[in-house]
């Protein structure tokens, strides 16, 4: 069994191990996610929640948190949320559509955020991601919809599957 595979069957036999499991999310982000600093805070079959640190490298060049950390968040925990619901089946996800919307301008501090699912589809999930500042304020929301493929399916010429633990490569389903 490979790394990955033994990360997966750690995830599923780890369910109801709340700080397993947010360690599992935590250890197989992808390279993108590390690099924006994403952390997931919390992680079970009904929320998602993560904070990013708000440092100069994801500011736009008037200063404010650059909208792309924000669609970037709303897909990575969409995609964590679903992908553990459709694990427990077997099957991986992958995004069909994120809208995100820029509620408020941010310049600093940890942006926190939540992701809950809107509708679990054995073919399909829709997740809400709610984007906060450091005072509560709503800063973004999102929604993504994701696509549940059956083990073994294949996309662009390649099975659709957890990745090796080289962290430049993402995991299906948590972090496109």
């Amino acid at each position: 069994m490979t790394d990955a595979g033994r990360a997966l069957a750690a995830l599923v036999a780890a369910r109801s191990d709340p700080a397993a499991v947010l360690a599992i999310f935590n250890d197989h982000r992808s390279a993108f996610d590390r690099l924006i600093g994403l952390a997931y805070t919390a992680v079970s079959a009904d929320a998602v929640e993560a904070e990013v640190p708000v440092t100069p490298q994801l500011l736009q060049p008037y200063g404010l948190v650059h909208g792309g950390v924000y669609a970037t968040i709303v897909e990575s925990l969409a995609s964590a949320g679903a992908a553990m619901s459709a694990m427990a089946r077997g099957q991986a996800t992958v995004g069909l559509e994120n809208a995100t919307s820029f509620l408020h301008g941010t310049r600093g501090g940890t942006l926190r955020a939540r992701a809950t699912p809107l509708s679990r589809g054995r073919r399909t999930q829709v997740w809400g991601v709610e984007i906060r500042d450091d005072d509560g304020r709503p800063v973004a929301s999102g929604r993504v919809r994701m696509l549940c493929l059956e083990g073994g399916a294949t996309i662009a010429g390649e099975s659709v599957a957890l990745r090796g633990d080289d962290t430049s490569e993402p995991a299906s389903g948590a972090g496109e």
